[in-house]
């Protein structure tokens, strides 16, 4: 934990395709305001390998990277908030993290996944074995402060709504765009909140 803000680590993980230079102007944002933020690369980025998979390798860098005693929060992008979930719920993850924060995932699957059959996307098609699997005990997530952020002008996660859950804290934003959602200085604001615990009642998605 930083001795000097009683901040615990941040760990941001990305989305398909992407590589952890997608949280640049994100990662100076929280340095600035006082996090340690660190990011790791996913390989390959491409879908070629199952998302379960990719989680071990988040696992590996929280073992190499923090003591086991260091609480840490986590952020996951996209495809990477499902690779953060599964690394939660199924390889222990839940007993390092005290905040998690998903930037708009695709919970629920997202029909752009039918456009490949690499095997990560298939996971992330709507009723896949792996998203039933893994939403059928989601309730596990109420241990951490989970929050999870989407906007519903998301045209990547189809439908966008898909990224809500039936647990956490809500947050919706007006961006426009999936690839907005790591740049926007709304998201920016609302994670720092959500990382800080700090959430104001008026900034929680209202239906």
């Amino acid at each position: 934990m930083n001795t000097t803000n009683h901040r615990n680590p941040v760990l941001l993980v990305h989305g398909i395709i992407r590589t952890s230079r997608v949280f640049r102007r994100m990662s100076t944002y929280l340095t600035k305001r006082g996090w340690s933020v660190h990011t790791l690369n996913l390989k390959p980025n491409d879908g070629t390998v199952s998302l379960d998979q990719l989680a071990t390798q988040v696992a590996d860098y929280v073992d190499k990277t923090f003591s086991s005693r260091q609480p840490i929060d986590l952020v996951g992008l996209s495809m990477g908030g499902l690779v953060t979930r599964y690394y939660l719920q199924r390889l222990g993850g839940i007993e390092r993290v005290q905040r998690f924060i998903s930037i708009s995932a695709p919970n629920h699957g997202t029909w752009l996944a039918h456009l490949s059959a690499r095997p990560g996307c298939v996971q992330m098609r709507p009723g896949s074995q792996f998203l039933e699997d893994l939403n059928r005990d989601s309730s596990m997530l109420k241990k951490l402060n989970f929050t999870y952020i989407w906007t519903p002008w998301d045209f990547v996660i189809v439908p966008a709504r898909s990224s809500q859950m039936p647990v956490g804290r809500e947050i919706k934003v007006q961006v426009f765009a999936h690839a907005w959602m790591v740049r926007a200085s709304q998201t920016m604001r609302v994670l720092a909140s959500a990382l800080s615990e700090q959430i104001e009642e008026s900034s929680k998605a209202q239906e």
